[in-house]
């Protein structure tokens, strides 16, 4: 906090300095990450698509809000257990990650270096504690962040993981709008989605474009199988 306290930010969006929003290029493979944020009309589960992912053993990173893991704490140990899954760290309180409190989608950011750190490790430590080890990525709510906030990330031992291929619009897209999108994706995505609205069109959409991508010679990993 005494570090960042007066650093002044010259950035907001969804790159900055340190952040992942790619895999190496020259690969033909893809990281499926699938968000949880918790807290009201966003702890759901969407039970079709971790079937799905089981069936099909495809690998999937999660990122996991600590509300969400309040709300579903069952859940949250199954899919830890799994080593098909990764879970990552997707903030305490679900905020755009920012020191001057800037905000993302009509959902306030942080407001200074100390929520920012709260923000990162509050969760941070629930899913030490839960997992035996920390987690690796961490995504801030929405996704956007400014350059301060991106340091402050790296220097609590996580990689920022942003995204090259937004698959469901934030859980809105249509079943055929996730499937178009996700199954164009090319080597190297990283592709965004939502495991927490079963409602919504992510499910049926990547259940239509995971055999394209197959049949198109890619493969899927986690995002610590890739980035290192």
């Amino acid at each position: 906090m005494a570090r960042y306290r007066h650093a002044v930010p010259h950035s907001w969006g969804f790159d900055g300095p340190g952040v992942v929003h790619a895999l190496p290029r020259g690969k033909r493979e893809i990281a499926l990450t699938f968000d949880a944020c918790g807290g009201r009309g966003g702890s759901g589960y969407d039970q079709a698509l971790i079937d799905f992912l089981r069936k099909r053993e495809v690998p999937a990173t999660l990122f996991i809000n600590s509300r969400w893991i309040e709300a579903n704490p069952s859940l949250f140990r199954r899919l830890a257990a799994e080593p098909l899954f990764e879970i990552a760290n997707h903030g305490t309180r679900h905020r755009p990650l920012s020191v001057t409190g800037r905000s993302a989608y009509g959902i306030p950011g942080t407001r200074d270096a100390g929520e920012v750190y709260d923000e990162i490790a509050g969760n941070r430590a629930e899913l030490t504690r839960l997992l035996g080890t920390p987690p690796r990525f961490f995504r801030s709510g929405t996704a956007y962040c400014d350059d301060v906030a991106a340091r402050i990330v790296t220097d609590l031992g996580e990689r920022f993981a942003s995204f090259s291929v937004n698959g469901d619009g934030g859980a809105t897209f249509t079943p055929e709008q996730v499937r178009t999108t996700v199954a164009s994706a090319p080597g190297g995505s990283i592709v965004i989605c939502h495991m927490n609205h079963p409602e919504g069109g992510t499910a049926q959409g990547i259940a239509a474009a995971v055999p394209k991508l197959l049949a198109r010679g890619h493969t899927f990993v986690r995002l610590s199988d890739a980035v290192h």
